[in-house]
């Protein structure tokens, strides 16, 4: 017998079946991202938005869906201009939230890096808001943390602050060089300068490019009266051609560095910084941003873009920013070591927030270990402090005494006394090599504001508010960075410049905490 074979049966499949009109609503799953976003995005005040419209014209495409499509596509990880215009076309949640309006890349592009670089903050602060009055975060506990997100500009085009001031000595000395010379094989020289030496020229003068200019036009006067002046001809070609391009060069790249070692020459306002994710496997710098942010029940509560590379000068200027922003501080902030310094701490009291800051040294303080380790008996933070003598006991019972106290200034201006102490013992001392390699003697500072700060952090983060606290920060700000580097890609700013890149962290910031009341 043959054997039977069972029919097979497939559902109709006819690609020019006529439909009736469908909304396309009804394509989108009732709890769906698009959705929160859409009503997230029309609960938001967006006048601030629409004043950046100055009317006229042809009609403009409503900022509120412009708004709504950044914010999702963002949540989508996908950034990119031309892909969003791409969605527009082709994908029905971007087709419902955009009404069926196109955009092209050029409209959304301008939208993200010009309309909305003037509001980004008036944005956040408006789903902000939201999350308050729905009861999703209270602004009450602060959590501190931040990361660096690469620039979008060339890897290879950095300009360093050390190498600048270098060149820049040399083509002063060079043009030193080049006046003595003249002045050598010129016998006339009181007619080519005069009764006294050009004061620009001098040995312990800056030569800048308003010397440079004043010079070669007093050697231009000269060559009038004596055109014939070969060598004299050449220096002037060599100033006019060479040396003022160059030092005016210089002068730009001082004036952009604004206190930094390192920019860009294709980013000027990125620094170059030791991303976190390459920190393991090589020390290669790439231009970059340092993002600081401000979590609450991992929703992202504040934020601000910095171009130094240390978090701890930027504690500071991100909590004025949210003052500014929100018109209120915070009632506890929680951060780890990397903030732990004597402005951090006392801006935080000043402003009377609680601080649960972790100083450099406070997780090796807890480790449980019978002895310290033979290098650690050294540092100054392991010495014992005779407040009554005003002196330090180093681990072989030798007294340091005060010599003077030395100000330092940090990069936001807050001045800190650092007190110096003196061993007068330290000829014949049996651990001297290990505890110094001075050919005087051991000199050990420390700051007694910094010390009672870190005695008062190591009874706050060693309570059971602080155990609480501590624990706490690892789920909160770390997870969202991974939220935003790992699991949505974002690890390469698209924009360039300082503002445009605050603006689109501040999409990245809102298309975040929308995500998360969607979960």
């Amino acid at each position: 017998m043959k054997p039977q074979h069972t029919r097979v049966t497939f559902k109709p499949y006819t690609q020019q079946q006529l439909l009736l009109p469908t909304y396309l609503e009804d394509l989108i799953p009732e709890k769906h991202l698009v959705r929160v976003v859409n009503e997230v995005v029309d609960d938001l005040d967006l006048e601030p938005l629409i004043r950046q419209y100055k009317g006229g014209g042809t009609s403009s495409y409503h900022p509120g869906m412009l708004l709504k499509i950044l914010i999702y596509a963002y949540s989508q990880k996908t950034y990119s201009s031309r892909q969003i215009a791409k969605a527009l076309r082709e994908n029905v949640n971007y087709m419902w939230l955009s009404g069926m309006n196109k955009p092209n890349f050029r409209t959304i592009n301008r939208f993200r890096g010009v309309i909305m670089q003037e509001v980004i903050e008036d944005i956040f602060t408006s789903v902000l808001q939201y999350l308050v009055e729905h009861g999703y975060v209270n602004m009450g506990t602060y959590f501190v943390d931040g990361t660096k997100i690469e620039a979008n500009a060339n890897r290879y085009s950095f300009v360093w602050r050390k190498s600048t001031a270098n060149y820049k000595k040399k083509l002063q000395d060079k043009v030193r060089e080049m006046m003595e010379e003249v002045k050598r094989v010129n016998e006339e020289e009181d007619r080519l300068y005069g009764d006294k030496d050009l004061e620009e020229l001098g040995e312990d003068a800056d030569i800048d490019s308003q010397s440079l200019q004043e010079l070669t036009r007093q050697l231009n006067e000269t060559l009038k009266k004596d055109p014939k002046d070969k060598k004299l001809k050449k220096v002037v070609k060599k100033l006019e051609n060479d040396c003022i391009p160059r030092m005016l060069k210089y002068e730009q790249y001082e004036d952009k560095f604004s206190g930094r070692n390192s920019f860009s020459k294709t980013d000027e306002d990125a620094t170059f910084m030791c991303m976190k994710e390459d920190h393991m496997r090589n020390r290669k710098l790439k231009p970059g941003y340092n993002v600081q942010i401000g979590t609450e029940n991992q929703f992202i509560t504040g934020y601000s873009l910095h171009q130094t590379t240390g978090d701890s000068a930027c504690l500071v200027p991100h909590l004025e920013k949210m003052r500014q922003r929100l018109g209120r501080l915070p009632d506890k902030v929680v951060a780890d070591a990397g903030y732990g310094s004597e402005e951090n701490y006392t801006y935080l009291e000043e402003h009377q927030i609680e601080a649960y800051v972790k100083y450099n040294i406070f997780d090796r303080e807890q480790r449980k270990r019978r002895k310290i380790p033979e290098r650690e008996k050294f540092w100054v933070t392991n010495w014992v402090y005779d407040e009554q003598q005003d002196e330090l006991i180093c681990p072989q019972g030798k007294r340091l005494t005060y010599e003077k106290t030395q100000r330092y200034q940090t990069s936001n201006g807050y001045i800190s006394d650092r007190r110096v102490y003196f061993c007068k013992e330290y000829t014949g001392c049996e651990v001297r090599s290990k505890c110094t390699q001075s050919a005087v003697g051991r000199r050990a500072k420390m700051s007694l504001i910094l010390r009672r700060f870190r005695q008062q952090a190591k009874e706050r983060l060693q309570s059971e508010e602080g155990k609480r606290f501590r624990s706490q920060r690892l789920v909160e700000a770390e997870a969202v960075f991974g939220q935003v580097k790992h699991n949505r890609g974002f690890r390469r700013f698209l924009l360039r410049g300082l503002d445009k890149v605050s603006t689109e962290w501040g999409l990245v910031s809102i298309a975040h905490n929308v995500a998360k009341l969607a979960v």
